[in-house]
């Protein structure tokens, strides 16, 4: 019987991978940081001091990535990851949440600041707002490519076994975990911070782009504009009050979604969506 060449052809990648991103997210990040940790000066020595820009930071801040792309390639190859950058280019997202990412962020860092008596915006350098931009489209190379991980891959194989609310708390709890060794480090601006609020953003941060993820159905664009917004450097330093008025915006929108985030129905559960099969002979 003639086979249709427009069939759907689909690689499904076990949760047990899980246990792989973990392990490699981990043991890139806080190996590499871990040397800086134990051994400072002589790491410093063979490598140069650590810095947001030193390339031993970039490897660590990649390394959820790094683990999504292995998975991604073990188990569907370049088809596979073609599908699933495919992702990338889920741009239809409610208003709603398009004005959070772009206005409601930038909200809660000016709030946070000025409870701590802080200013609106971040002060700019003796260099000017020239550098402050340059800064922004580097951070765009950082922070977000978090995602190909988080939302990429961890988020979607937890959705297949538990609702979107505890997908993203656990998550939430490991991306906070995973930040731990930078806290030790005196040349980045963790070490001015104090982790428990840190850790309970992060937490709270994953509970709140969980809604916009599985609306999307599984875009990591947006995810990816939301993490921006998270490490913009034109928004002020607001910690710890920043924490706490995103965990009351949390629970509001958990409220306000508690008919899909407490149920896994219409939750994205695939890291490579299907794709159209280009051997018609391949489908049964």
């Amino acid at each position: 019987m003639p086979t249709e060449s427009r069939s759907m052809h689909r690689v499904r990648i076990p949760t047990a991978a899980l246990i792989a991103f973990v392990g490699i997210t981990f043991l890139i990040t806080w190996g590499l940081i871990g040397v800086y940790i134990v051994f400072p000066d002589a790491a410093a020595a063979w490598f140069g001091e650590i810095s947001g820009t030193h390339p031993f930071f970039f490897l660590a801040t990649w390394s959820p990535a790094i683990a999504a792309f292995v998975i991604v390639f073990f188990y569907g190859g370049r088809s596979g990851a073609r599908a699933f950058l495919s992702r990338l280019l889920l741009w239809r997202c409610p208003v709603g949440w398009v004005a959070f990412i772009l206005v409601g962020l930038p909200l809660v860092f000016v709030a946070g600041s000025l409870l701590k008596g802080g200013p609106i915006v971040a002060p700019l350098p003796p260099e000017g707002i020239g550098i402050v931009v340059a800064l922004l489209f580097m951070m765009l190379f950082l922070g977000p490519i978090e995602e190909f991980g988080w939302r990429g891959v961890a988020q979607p194989l937890l959705q297949r076994h538990v609702a979107p609310i505890w997908a993203g708390l656990l998550i939430g709890a490991t991306w906070g975990l995973w930040h731990l060794p930078a806290f030790f480090l005196a040349s980045t601006v963790f070490a001015d911070w104090n982790f428990l609020p840190f850790f309970v953003g992060n937490v709270a941060l994953a509970v709140l782009v969980t809604p916009i993820f599985n609306q999307t159905r599984g875009s990591l664009l947006w995810p990816m504009l939301f993490h921006w917004q998270l490490i913009n450097p034109f928004w002020p330093d607001a910690q710890p009050w920043d924490t706490w008025i995103l965990v009351f915006v949390a629970v509001i929108v958990v409220w306000w979604h508690r008919d899909t985030m407490f149920t896994r129905e219409g939750a994205v559960t695939e890291v490579m969506p299907a794709r159209k099969n280009p051997d018609p002979g391949a489908a049964e």
